[in-house]
């Protein structure tokens, strides 16, 4: 069945519900990217200095790497709708609060904040929309991976429309709009029923102890630290206004949708996950050399073309990790995101650092090695990622509503 049939169980004919949900995390993912195109303009407005403003990933992304220890055993407790809420809440409480910051230190702090409600909320968001859809978990799935790339797509191009007048407006638009999908989710979606069995907050750690997930989620740390290179380093470099670096990260989440949702399925079938994984993660290395040496212009169209890579990468590893360990899926996307999601905090914290002891070179150096180091991981534990990963059908690893955070 097409996906897209407008018919009963289509993309286009689904529940409320869904659609409550569904929006809501579209607003969630764009906060990953809302501040890119604005990062100058808050160094400016709070005068600190481009390491300083990355520690905006990295507390954002430390704790959502500590939350997912939590948030399976949060929702398996409170169930679904109430983790959504949860997530939300803290959301819109914390993205208000970083509107109001007055030095660097409290716009990191509420960031962190907001990372905890935004692990809790897309974490358990394709599990609530794959239960509530109607015709199957396909169109769900799809629904879903859709409002990731609209909302990785849009964030930077939300960031730099309001941001153009003063950078606190993002993210006092962030709370707004999740505080409507607070609203619509409280109206139009029920509670579903709790999962049988309770998930620990060791689970995760053990399934780590498989030797396919663990390989897994070591090459993902490194392609990892290469993504958030790209993109919490790069605004800087780029140094432009917000409406043109909006535009650049706009056009990359593009990229980055249609290469995740369109794309790496097809790739898949036809040569198999790893070799799609590893030629992905080479070409990428070669991009990202190509954006730290080259001029202006080379480095505004590897930037872009980064989004392509990142997208295939994005839906592979989404797969592997969830479709190679005989773990509860759950708890196999725990641990997975638990490992992986460090090298999103470490990176915009280094990079700014390697450019102050050596030029502005060798950070995107360092971001090729580490995704040269992914594919190697790939390669050389080729035969642990094997079990299942090559016979996984594109999306099957996701059927359950398991979600790999932000992909």
């Amino acid at each position: 069945m097409d996906p897209f049939d407008a018919g009963a169980g289509g993309i286009l004919r689904q529940p409320k519900a869904v659609w409550a949900t569904a929006g809501a995390s579209v607003v969630a993912f764009m906060g990953i990217g809302l501040v890119d195109p604005i990062l100058p303009s808050i160094a400016k407005g709070l005068d600190a200095s481009a390491g300083q403003v990355s520690l905006l990933f990295t507390s954002y992304f430390l704790i959502t790497a500590l939350a997912m220890l939590v948030t399976g055993f949060v929702s398996s407790r409170i169930g679904g709708r109430k983790t959504l809420l949860l997530g939300l809440a803290f959301v819109v409480v914390f993205a208000g609060l970083a509107g109001t910051s007055d030095t660097v230190g409290q716009l990191v702090g509420y960031r962190a904040g907001w990372g905890l409600g935004n692990a809790l909320f897309v974490s358990t968001a394709l599990a609530v929309i794959v239960g509530a859809a109607a015709g199957g978990s396909a169109a769900a799935i799809l629904l879903y991976e859709s409002a990731l790339g609209l909302g990785m797509a849009c964030g930077p191009l939300l960031g730099a429309l309001l941001g153009d007048a003063s950078w606190r407006y993002p993210f006092f638009g962030t709370a707004f709009l999740l505080a409507i999908g607070f609203l619509c989710i409280t109206v139009f979606l029920k509670e579903q029923p709790k999962p049988a069995r309770k998930t620990s907050l060791l689970d995760p750690i053990k399934a780590l102890g498989h030797g396919g997930l663990a390989s897994a989620a070591i090459s993902a740390f490194f392609y990892n630290y290469t993504f958030f290179t790209v993109l919490a380093f790069t605004p800087f470099v780029l140094n432009m206004t917000p409406y043109k670096s909006g535009a650049v990260f706009f056009a990359w989440g593009l990229l980055l949708a249609v290469f995740s949702v369109l794309v790496a399925p097809r790739m898949q079938r036809r040569f198999g996950s790893l070799k799609v994984l590893g030629g992905s993660l080479v070409l990428l290395a070669a991009d990202v050399l190509v954006l730290g040496y080259g001029n202006h212009t080379a480095a505004i169209v590897c930037t872009i073309l980064s989004g392509a890579f990142i997208g295939v990468n994005n839906t592979v590893y989404t797969e592997l990790a969830l479709g190679v360990s005989d773990a509860p899926r759950p708890v196999a996307s725990a641990g997975y995101n638990f490992v992986r999601w460090f090298a999103a905090a470490a990176a915009p914290y280094f990079a700014p650092k390697i450019e102050e002891w050596t030029d502005v070179h060798i950070p995107f150096v360092v971001a090729a090695a580490t995704a040269v180091l992914g594919a190697v991981v790939v390669v050389v534990r080729r035969r642990a990622l094997t079990l299942e990963a090559e016979e996984l059908e594109p999306r099957h690893a996701t059927e359950d509503g398991v979600a790999v955070f932000a992909n």
